[in-house]
This record gives C-alpha cells, structure tokens and sequence, in this order.
C-alpha cells in the first residue's frame, strides 16, 4: 500500500470540481430586449425551476428546455428540439407514453398585464455532471412558445413559434 503525501491529498481535493448547486437563464424576446429571468436549483429529486416573465402576449404558452444552449433571434432555431436524453415521447398525455421527456414543463399562464410567473420541478433532470445533466456538451436553454403545449402531440405539444428564449448558464 502506497501512502500519499500530505501536500499530494490537499491538491487532490481541491482539484476535485464543485457540484453545481444553481443556474439561471436570462429570457429575451425576439428582438434581444430581455423580458425575463428563470432560475434553476438542485432539489432531491431533480432540479426546480421557477420562471419570471413580462412583455408577453396573454394566455398560456408552452415552455420547454431545449437541446442547446444558443438563443439566436427572432425565431431561436439554434435552441434546438427539446431536452430528451432519455428518449421519451412529449407530454404527460400522451398514450404511448405517460411520462414527458425532461424538457417537458406545464404551460406558462401569462397574464392581461403580460406578466407570468411558474415554478415546476424536473424529476430525473440535473444540473450537476451526468446523463441527464442541463449542462452536457453543447448546453440547453428555455424556450417561450406562440401558443400552449397541447401536452400530447410529439415531438413538441404543438405549441407554435418561439417567441423568447433564454440559455441556461452556471
């Protein structure tokens, strides 16, 4: 058996890197004005997020984390499809799945003012290292769609364009 020095153990847990405990996501509009916040913690079951918007159209929208930390305006394209590491179909009625992919969240409910506000936990997501991490190669972002998820039709519950986007960052 080998004995360590001292020195060598001290540097081996420092180098060790640090569980992400938190993120956050900055959302802008199509125009790049910014019209919201999300923030993103570690809870003991997956990770919660609660969303804070304004300057939006009234009426529900779907919301989604999508595949890839890039927001490129107007139509957020570079978002990607949604986050769906472990393979499963979209919403929580669909028949041939009842369990949504991690990008799956309840609709926003924005009001006459255009101000929203969710917060949702993600069962199964992380935002530490891991398969089914925010934070693997490439990133994700949150995504604000034209019109509500239908919480059923695959791969996106139908919920039209996307009109904001924020990309989720440590």
């Amino acid at each position: 058996m080998r004995i360590l020095p001292a020195a060598f153990l001290a540097f081996a847990v420092v180098a060790t890197p640090a569980v992400a405990q938190s993120a956050h996501a900055d959302i802008v509009n199509a125009q790049g004005a910014t019209i919201g916040h999300a923030r993103f913690s570690t809870v003991p079951n997956g990770v919660k997020i609660s969303v804070s918007v304004s300057q939006l159209p009234p009426g529900e929208h779907g919301i989604h984390i999508h595949n890839v930390g890039k927001c490129d305006g107007p139509a957020f394209t570079t978002a990607g499809g949604h986050f769906n590491p472990t393979g499963a179909h979209h919403g929580i009625h669909n028949a041939q799945d009842p369990h949504p992919h991690l990008g799956d969240l309840p609709n926003l409910v924005v009001s006459d003012k255009g101000t929203g506000k969710l917060t949702f936990t993600v069962a199964g997501a992380t935002i530490s290292a891991g398969p089914d991490s925010l934070f693997h190669d490439g990133g994700t972002s949150l995504v604000i769609h034209a019109k509500p998820d239908d919480l059923m039709s695959d791969p996106s519950g139908n919920s039209g364009d996307r009109i904001a986007c924020g990309v989720i960052v440590q």
